[in-house]
């Protein structure tokens, strides 16, 4: 479970990146909300927790353009204000839940652990860059409104990638992610699963999304080749 945390208030924000690796979870810490927005929509996180106060982009704005861009992700915002209204605007810009500080850690890590688990059911039925889309129920994937066939490796990779999209994944992981195995260089059951995936994904479309990134992996993304 990877969770988000933006937090400029330095002790806090060390105190929560650790109690939350410490408990498990895989937690990134940035300190400034535009940073936090870049993650916010680049990261595949199961959670973010938001202070309302911050540097660059305040959280209410912050989480205002997660929403607007389609991502679920649930949210839990941190703040010092305790007053109704700032609870009331929290929620209406769609976070998932409010924590007063000073908070008890032991209370944050059940709300965490809640939102988690009634996060698991939101998990949105299609993925979607530019006009490539992913039916995760009905197992289907189109580009332009034109059906694209799939083997069922093809459309774990290309979930995958999605999933992960603007991050460069290195062989070894979609190895073990999509072929549940240890990646052994002498293969090339990766290259060609790729090279087949591209051809299918991106000839005769634009922009291309499938990039090789020489000597680290592969990359889904709208920046063209």
């Amino acid at each position: 479970m990877r969770i988000l945390v933006v937090e400029d208030e330095a002790k806090t924000g060390d105190y929560l990146k650790q109690g939350l690796s410490e408990a498990g979870f895989v937690t990134d810490l940035v300190r400034d909300g535009l940073d936090g927005l870049h993650l916010g929509l680049s990261g595949d996180y199961d959670l973010m927790i938001l202070d309302v106060m911050l540097p660059g982009m305040d959280g209410w704005t912050l989480l205002q353009a997660i929403r607007r861009n389609d991502k679920a992700t649930p949210v839990l915002f941190l703040t010092a204000r305790d007053q109704i209204e700032d609870r009331v605007r929290g929620l209406e810009a769609g976070a998932d839940d409010y924590l007063v500080k000073p908070f008890a850690f032991a209370e944050l890590l059940a709300r965490v652990r809640t939102l988690l688990r009634r996060g698991k059911t939101r998990k949105p039925d299609t993925l979607q860059v530019a006009d490539l889309e992913l039916d995760l129920r009905r197992r289907r994937a189109s580009r332009g409104g034109q059906r694209i066939d799939l083997t069922a490796k093809e459309f774990a990779l290309l979930e995958l990638l999605l999933r992960r999209r603007g991050e460069v994944l290195p062989r070894s992981l979609i190895a073990s992610q999509v072929w549940d195995m240890n990646f052994d260089s002498d293969t090339n059951v990766i290259e060609v699963a790729v090279r087949r995936l591209r051809a299918k994904v991106d000839d005769g479309f634009e922009p291309k999304l499938i990039r090789t990134v020489r000597g680290m992996g592969y990359v889904l993304d709208e920046s063209g080749h």
